[in-house]
Formats: C-alpha cells, structure tokens, sequence
C-alpha cells in the first residue's frame, strides 16, 4: 500500500480469529497507515431479517468489526453494513427498512464509544435490495437519527443505480463518510466508461477531504468468495502493485486537474 503511494490501506472481510491483531497494528502504525474495513453481512447475519436469531448474528459481527478496527488503529467501518450482502428476489418493505435502522442506530453508538464511524456502501440492485442510489441512504441515515453513521459511495456502484453520478455526489455531500473510486469493469481506471473527470470535479466541488480509496477485483488475488459474491468471472489483471500505482497516479492526476479547474472558473482575472 504504502509502496504504491497510498496512505490508508483497506481490509476486507477480515477475521479477527485469523489475524495476529496486535503484530498486524504494530505494522500499520510503522508504515503510517490509515485503516478502514469493510464488509457485506451474511445471508445468516442480515440485521433487516425479521428472523431475531439472524438479526442478533449480524449485530454481534459489526461489534467485532467496529472492535477490530480500533484495535488496529481505524476509524471507519464501511460496507454493506444495512442488509445481508447479495441477490435478493423480493423488493424490499418498510418493516426491512425500519428493523435495519433501529438496529444500526443501536451499533452506531457503539461504534461512537470506539472512535469508529459506520459507513453505509450504497451497492447496485445486484447486491442489495436496501440501498441502491446515494438519496436513498439519506433518508435511510435521518431515519436512524444517528450522528455517526455516513455513506460509502462506490464509482463503480453509482454507475449502474444514479441518474447522474455527479449530482448524487453533490446532493450527498454533506453525509459522504468513504469514497470508492473503481471501474465500471473493475479493471484499470480510466479504461472503462466511468466519466470520473466528473466524479472529481463533484468532489472538489463540495470541498470532500475524508478518505478516498481504489477498489479493484481479480481472482488471481482476491479471496474466492469475495471473487464469487462481486462476479469476477474474468480477470482483467495479475499485477496489483502495478495496477496500484496506475490508479494511485490517475487518482491524483484527476483531483489536482479539477482543483485547477475550479481554480479557472472561480478566478476573475481584472486587469
């Protein structure tokens, strides 16, 4: 991560039962990192479900997601924290709904005694029935009345679900917690149809300074169920580190090029 020349690195479904916590926090805290993990509930640990034995499972994740996270040094807990993470064959209902922010406004609390902030990933209609455009987790966070939950927005998921990428930055920007900047083929940036010159200009525009990071999946590297969970059923690359400084340098190049721009159109130029 940090070779690459990013300084926040992202664990995704990280077991704590599998990972030397205290050596990996040493490690981290010398290199200088930043941390956020993230997740997708299970299918059994759905805290939405009107089933109180599943909905209590996913409770009891997010508590040692949120507790892994401070151990390790984080701040942010992101993903898709609201429903259980995959197809679903029914609209959702306003009972899902409520029984999903009931509870997370319970853990948000939690999470607040830690120093950790829970980040709500807005995913396509593929993945979660819940919440599938940036409005909708607006309403979603005002419904749970809490002051610690924000939304993780993914370029990659926007691109599907939002009628206009840019604007539903915008409207968010006040709430936007945790930024995924990732293809629309989950490849190297820039070589899919994501209009990310946009992307960045909404960002500058709205004075977004909080986390930002690069998501890409090939299951060369990734775990297999994650690869199977996302779709990966063609790999678009094998290098990481390569592809890593590839998006690190896009990444920069696009902020600074709509930090310049706004710098343009904002400057009268008197004689």
């Amino acid at each position: 991560t940090r070779e690459a020349g990013f300084d926040l690195i992202e664990f995704s479904y990280l077991d704590p039962a599998n990972v030397d916590i205290d050596g990996l926090a040493k490690r981290i805290a010398g290199l200088d990192l930043g941390v956020a993990i993230s997740i997708g509930l299970p299918a059994d640990g759905d805290i939405s479900s009107a089933d109180k034995t599943i909905a209590a499972h996913g409770v009891e994740i997010l508590k040692r997601t949120i507790a892994l996270t401070r151990d390790l040094g984080g701040q942010k807990v992101a993903g898709i924290l609201s429903t259980g993470h995959g197809l679903q064959t029914e609209a959702p209902t306003r009972d899902q709904w409520n029984r999903s922010a009931g509870t997370l406004a319970k853990v948000a609390e939690t999470a607040k005694t830690a120093g950790v902030t829970l980040n709500l990933e807005i995913v396509n209609r593929f993945e979660s029935n819940l919440l599938n455009t940036a409005a909708q987790g607006l309403a979603f966070i005002e419904d749970t009345g809490s002051d610690n939950i924000f939304l993780h927005l993914d370029t990659f998921h926007m691109n599907i679900e939002e009628a206009d990428v840019a604007l539903a930055i915008r409207h968010a920007a006040d709430k936007i917690g945790y930024v995924h900047i990732g293809e629309s083929h989950r490849g190297f940036l820039g070589t899919g149809n994501i209009d990310f010159a946009a992307i960045f200009d909404a960002l500058t525009a709205i004075g977004y300074g909080d986390d930002l990071s690069f998501e890409s999946f090939s299951s060369e590297i990734v775990d297999e169920n994650l690869s199977k969970k996302t779709a990966i059923w063609r790999n678009l690359w094998t290098d990481n580190m390569e592809l890593a400084r590839h998006a690190r340098r896009f990444i920069a190049i696009g902020l600074e090029t709509a930090r310049r721009k706004a710098e343009l159109v904002s400057s009268s130029h008197r004689p």
